[in-house]
């Protein structure tokens, strides 16, 4: 395993090596690979980042570790927390831009939604994050950094037990259009001298880049979502436009490829309820018959506004006909309880701070609701 390169005179950060990448890292510094193993349980399990603190390491280990390497995670900008305990945080990620990542409780859990990239390159013409542009992908020290950062400032429960204990890939970004960074991250959270999560407990959900897909089955397999939004291509060209890339038949294809191997026997649809757009009892219907023969569920989502958005949120009444339609066909529904919202924290709502360099702010069309 070759350590990861950095650029010229920067350190390696350690925080975003992988356990095997470590090893290689201390092997390069003459050291047994024991040592891997401890630094990285001090950084990930004890979230320290100042090698002098690291106890068991050799007094000499610990004077030499400053010298080649750096242990850096992201740095707090600004904090809100929501008046239903949801709390967002921007976190600084350089050049002047920062990422959102929020934390969401839960009766049984509590979940990290995690960000892959500062903006997003798919300019699903729902969502805030794309309106934002798109500047660069993250740092695997930078995506696992948020997971670090907020396991430090939530803590742990009475029984010792980590306050985030599901995380899902979510946030800022399309992480299949960062595999290799997104993935060395999930092995992080993965690895039992990490976080030591369960494939069960990370969910990625991806747009649709279908080839990602099968290299994520034979990469790192974990729970999957997918942002469907649409029960045929034409409406879903526009909607998501990677869809003209990769449409529908395509995708459900790659979905079924990939259960094969994943944690979880379905995919969890995701479906965001725009008003007029996709909400129809005839939609719900054609949808039904597109996904026929993939195992699922789903999960519909209140469009969460944002300015200048053309776009309304569907009725409370028609996302129950909707749901209807859908229980009636077997499925299970779900309709996603909106979170955060007074913080603009909800689904669809993440903006961050990015310096665009696609220039999309300047080339992007206004979508009419009657599409």
């Amino acid at each position: 395993m070759a350590v990861p390169t950095h650029a010229k005179g920067e350190k390696p950060n350690l925080l975003g090596m992988t356990l095997p990448e470590l090893t290689a890292f201390f092997a390069s510094l003459g050291e047994k690979p024991f040592r891997a193993k401890q630094v990285f349980r001090w950084m990930h399990q004890a979230g320290v980042d100042d090698f002098s603190a690291m106890t068991d390491l050799a007094k000499s280990l610990r004077e030499k570790l400053p010298e080649v390497a750096a242990i850096v995670a992201p740095t707090l900008m600004t904090e809100q927390a929501s008046q239903d305990g949801t709390r967002k945080w921007l976190l600084d990620v350089g050049t002047g831009n920062g990422i959102e990542v929020v934390f969401i409780p839960e009766a049984d859990r509590g979940t990290l939604c995690v960000s892959s990239q500062v903006g997003c390159a798919l300019d699903c013409t729902f969502c805030s994050t794309g309106k934002q542009g798109f500047n660069r992908n993250l740092t695997a020290a930078e995506i696992i950094g948020q997971l670090w950062w907020a396991n430090k400032a939530m803590g742990r429960d009475p029984k010792g037990e980590r306050i985030v204990s599901n995380v899902v890939m979510m946030g800022m970004g399309e992480p299949l259009a960062n595999f290799d960074n997104v993935t060395a991250a999930m092995d992080i959270m993965l690895d039992d001298h990490g976080y030591g999560l369960s494939r069960r407990r990370v969910t990625l959900s991806t747009s649709g880049i279908v080839p990602a897909l099968a290299r994520l089955k034979a990469r790192c397999p974990v729970a999957l979502a997918v942002s469907l939004h649409a029960p045929n291509d034409a409406l879903r060209d526009v909607l998501v436009p990677i869809n003209q890339k990769y449409p529908l038949a395509e995708l459900l294809a790659g979905i079924r490829d990939y259960l094969e191997a994943a944690p979880r026997d379905f995919v969890t649809f995701e479906y965001v309820m725009l008003d007029g757009v996709n909400d129809s009892v005839a939609q719900a219907r054609e949808l039904v018959a597109l996904v026929e023969g993939t195992p699922c569920k789903f999960n519909l989502i209140p469009w969460n506004p944002f300015p200048g958005a053309p776009y309304q949120r569907s009725s409370n009444n028609a996302i129950h006909r909707f749901r209807e339609v859908l229980q009636e066909a077997g499925h299970v529904v779900t309709v996603r309880k909106t979170r955060g919202d007074d913080i603009d924290a909800a689904c669809g709502q993440l903006a961050g701070q990015v310096v665009d360099k696609s220039q999309r702010r300047k080339i992007i069309p206004v979508m009419q609701t009657g599409a």
